[in-house]
């Protein structure tokens, strides 16, 4: 499916699209099209970045979570019924911890997907008040007046009584950066942020388990005790193993017959065509995947390179790895650049079909004729410079690509900073994108847009 490349030097590797498996051009005109967004206003004017947040319930709605980057504010969870048109705001983060009045750094953020188990979208929350020292975000130092912040929770919303359940906190006052479930056994499994704790969380015995660090010191390390923490861990249902990475590319396996962690044999994820990365230093996912998600028909976790936008596959009872095809927009794949978001996109999600892949990328902007460039380096999550946000979808059955096109609002801007999804049982595409406002001010909004599939 590939033709054979020998890269001898960064540059070449840089050039993947050379080597990349190309879909047909009839396949993929939507660099001739635009898609319109939908702008669903929440009324939350401090909101700001979502990463993940979101889910599409039984129910039909569409959930998601605006956060907060105030020490004082948290973040907010709300539902969009995409019949009646309408939003519900369901709760503040916060309260729903059981913090309110505290005067501790809020629950600003949830930084990962819902999952549904038991009537009930389980969830867990995150810090989103920061402090930048040496150029990366860290903890934020609490203001006068305030204590530190107390710890990720996972939070249950019952769709029922429309009431949220507090689990806990997690390990060590860390937020909780990583999480998925396993409805089947009801357990809950999650990466603490800053330092990289793996932990479990079964429902029945309301039981916590820490099952160690696997990523030396984490973002809280500096130099050869950094590593940046993996975004997404993907669940086996049919034996319970949990899988996740680290940035040298190692995959680790959490065996729910041992109740512990294992290095994968069979093959790792540090591919030539992902690119070359130096593990120790901030600014990327080295050779972490990104996005992931267990597809049931074939057995198999699909998941998304975040710097190189190269989509895989992960077979865990043969322990291989097949690079597919590199899934970035089509502007991207001409050029040969990057993602210009530093570790790439969490936007990526199999649809309602089970069969096709939904990913939000982006894509280079250019300005008479010349590709407009932002930064080179970075050691934190952001955006590197401006870039149109495309929608790309891949069919597995049987591989064919298709760019949509760049999204942008009926004013001609576009969405930024988009790193969350959720496909409406219509096909609708929703995610949580900056919204400039009239007075110049940006918040972060619910956004919609509907693909010709």
């Amino acid at each position: 499916m590939f033709r054979r490349c020998v890269y001898s030097t960064l540059a070449n590797v840089l050039m993947l699209t050379s080597c990349a498996l190309k879909p047909p051009a009839a396949e993929a005109p939507a660099h001739h099209s635009r898609l319109i967004a939908r702008i669903h206003p929440s009324g939350f004017p401090q909101s700001h970045d979502t990463y993940n947040g979101m889910g599409v319930a039984n129910d039909g709605k569409i959930y998601y979570v605006l956060c907060s980057e105030l020490p004082d504010v948290g973040a907010r969870m709300y539902s969009f019924d995409p019949g009646a048109g309408t939003i519900d705001f369901l709760g503040d983060l916060t309260e729903a911890s059981g913090e309110k009045g505290m005067h501790a750094i809020s629950q600003g953020k949830s930084h990962v997907n819902f999952v549904e188990a038991g009537g009930k979208l389980w969830f867990a929350t995150h810090i989103g008040y920061y402090s930048i020292i040496d150029d990366m975000e860290k903890p934020g130092i609490p203001p006068p007046g305030m204590k530190p912040y107390r710890g990720g929770h996972i939070l249950a919303w019952d769709m029922t009584s429309r009431k949220f359940e507090d689990h806990g906190l997690g390990p060590r006052g860390e937020g909780i950066i990583t999480m998925n479930m396993d409805p089947k056994r009801m357990r809950a499994y999650g990466i603490t942020w800053p330092t990289g704790i793996f932990f479990r969380y079964d429902v029945g015995k309301n039981e916590w388990k820490e099952l160690g660090h696997f990523f030396e010191q984490g973002e809280n390390g500096k130099g050869p005790t950094y590593r940046t923490i993996c975004r997404s861990l993907a669940i086996d249902p049919e034996d319970g193993s949990v899988y996740f990475t680290t940035g040298d590319g190692t995959i680790h396996r959490y065996r729910y017959d041992k109740d512990s962690v294992e290095s994968v044999d069979g093959d790792d994820l540090h591919k030539d065509y992902f690119g070359v990365y130096d593990v120790t230093s901030p600014g990327h996912m080295a050779y972490n995947w990104r996005q992931t998600f267990y597809h049931p028909a074939t057995r198999m976790i699909y998941g998304v390179h975040g710097n190189s936008g190269y989509l895989f596959r992960f077979d865990p009872h043969a322990e291989r790895v097949e690079v597919l095809a590199r899934i970035t927009s089509e502007p991207s794949q001409r050029s040969g650049m990057f993602d210009q978001f530093s570790y790439g996109y969490l936007g990526f999600t199999l649809g309602p079909d089970h069969e096709t892949i939904y990913y939000l990328t982006g894509g280079p902007i250019y300005r008479e004729g010349k590709r407009v460039k932002g930064k080179t380096d970075t050691g934190k999550g952001e955006a590197k410079g401006e870039e149109d946000l495309h929608l790309v979808t891949y069919h597995i059955p049987s591989g064919k690509y298709m760019d949509h096109g760049a999204i942008y609002y009926e004013n001609g801007g576009h969405p930024s900073y988009v790193n969350s999804i959720a496909v409406g049982k219509d096909g609708v595409v929703y995610t949580v994108a900056r919204v400039p406002q009239p007075d110049g001010k940006v918040h972060t909004e619910l956004i919609s847009v509907k693909p010709v599939l």
